[in-house]
């Protein structure tokens, strides 16, 4: 048995640090980070970054994007291992009024401890309980809740120097690791009409909310579930005052599909909607888009985790596709092998109810210690990459 093999974490390892992993969250939780705060987003990189060099002697870098605030680490000079997370919420500043943090009966509580402020617990101490972190980088970035706008082409760039990713967002019900993501594309539908006033002349408008109001059956009927396709309107408003034809309606459209192909059609039949009335227009919007995380991305990696998890003591891991996006999507369509939901266990993410199960957190963060280890000796897979990129 190799040294690296004889210092290998265990949960034990972990689990004697749970009195500190829970204080790091509780600093976490309580500092509010909604994503459109960029105030309150450099405050909590502050928070990280204190836990980050007390755990592991090493100052994060901030790379301040368009206002918003992300953080790297490197240790060593040619990392292998990307890991990923972010430091921002669905939360509004105030939500700990309504929703404070508590760690009683097993079970934390508060804004964003599940979504995903345990990952980042998680993340550094796992960091902080290896021998020798060499090989690994460290992304968390600020922006991931709102589509990743200002990190995107931050961490594409760090996952293709990489080799492998893990990504810290929280597991799937159960526990289970996310080994396949629905893409996620958003897009903006918008009529221009022509107003008119609705009881002396309406025939002289252009009604731009009956014209949206036809389009609606055209993009729903885009939709193809059997393949996993969904293509669902949501967001809908449309003109200025009760008594005059709309000249004006907008129609936001949520995109998901498991196929990259399947994303590129919808993409392509949204571009091609033609208007139905005289007078109207119509514009389309790409707002947000996100490729599919397809389970070759992961198959090797959750292999490996299901024996780790194994020589851990651990109950045998679960692995799901699931329905939302996450920046996973992004590592594994560079091409880069890429394993999800890494992170805490529990459930609520984004609802009134989120919560983090307290007894998993020390073997969730042992597993991902584990699988770093076990990573970091094992000769990297090419296949997924040549396929990809072929």
């Amino acid at each position: 048995m190799t040294a690296s093999h004889a210092a290998s974490v265990t949960v034990s390892d972990l689990t004697a640090r749970l009195p500190s992993m829970l204080n790091d969250l509780e600093a976490l939780v309580t500092c509010e980070s909604p994503s459109g705060d960029h105030r309150a987003i450099a405050h909590s990189a502050d928070v990280v970054s204190a836990i980050a060099r007390r755990l592991t002697g090493e100052v994060p870098e901030r790379v301040v994007l368009n206002g918003c605030t992300h953080l790297a680490l490197r240790f060593g000079p040619c990392p292998r291992i990307l890991l990923l997370g972010h430091h921002d919420t669905v939360w509004p500043l105030g939500s700990l009024a309504t929703h404070p943090w508590s760690a009683t009966g097993g079970i934390a509580r508060g804004p964003g401890c599940f979504d995903m402020k345990a990952g980042i617990v998680q993340l550094l101490h796992a960091i902080a309980a290896l021998a020798d972190p060499s090989g690994i980088s460290v992304l968390i970035t600020g922006d991931e809740e709102v589509g990743s706008t200002t990190s995107r082409a931050l961490i594409e760039d760090e996952a293709r120097t990489c080799q492998v990713v893990l990504v810290l967002e929280p597991s799937a019900d159960g526990g289970a690791l996310k080994i396949g993501r629905k893409g996620a594309a958003t897009y903006q539908v918008q009529v221009r009409g022509r107003a008119a006033h609705a009881g002396l002349e309406p025939e002289h408008g252009a009604n731009a909310a009956i014209e949206l109001a036809r389009q609606v059956f055209t993009i729903i009927d885009l939709a193809a579930p059997s393949l996993g396709t969904t293509v669902t309107p949501t967001l809908l408003s449309g003109g200025t005052t009760a008594n005059t034809v709309p000249d004006s309606a907008q129609l936001s459209v949520d995109v998901r599909a498991l196929l990259a192909q399947e994303q590129l059609r919808v993409d392509r039949a949204l571009a091609q909607l033609r208007p139905h009335l005289a007078g109207t227009a119509l514009l389309l919007d790409r707002q947000s888009h996100r490729p599919p995380m397809e389970p070759a991305a992961s198959a090797r990696l959750f292999d490996r985790a299901q024996t780790l998890a194994g020589e851990l003591g651990l109950p045998p891991l679960s692995g799901v596709t699931v329905g939302g996006a996450s920046d996973g999507n992004l590592t594994a369509a560079v091409g880069t092998e890429t394993l999800d939901g890494l992170g805490a266990v529990g459930g609520g993410a984004h609802a009134d109810d989120e919560y983090v199960v307290i007894s998993e957190i020390p073997q969730r963060t042992a597993l991902l210690a584990r699988l770093i280890e076990d990573l970091r000796r094992d000769r990297p897979s090419a296949e997924y990459k040549e396929q990809n990129n072929s």
